[in-house]
């Protein structure tokens, strides 16, 4: 099952952030962590509707490691949590 990494950020005291690297503008948020990862799978399934609607696909993810190599990607995982979402979620993929 593919897996994506989300970078996690605290915004505001009651207040997480979370994006993912390889889909530049796909963004989830919530009160904090749980409600963040929580809502991940809904922002990953609305951009996949939308790259849909415009007749392409989700990228493949690249692994952690790759984007540990990216310099434009490290310096994020080295000060913010993140965390991998799959997709599509396992409910999806019975």
């Amino acid at each position: 099952m593919p897996q994506y990494v989300a970078i996690i950020e605290e915004t505001e005291p009651d207040a997480v952030s979370l994006w993912f690297p390889d889909l530049p503008g796909c963004i989830s948020g919530g009160d904090d962590i749980d409600d963040a990862l929580e809502s991940a799978p809904d922002a990953l399934e609305f951009y996949a509707q939308e790259l849909a609607a415009d007749g392409r696909q989700l990228p493949q993810p690249r692994t952690l490691d790759e984007l540990k190599a990216d310099p434009a990607v490290a310096e994020d995982l080295a000060r913010h949590t993140f965390a991998l979402i799959e997709w599509p979620p396992l409910a999806d993929a019975e």
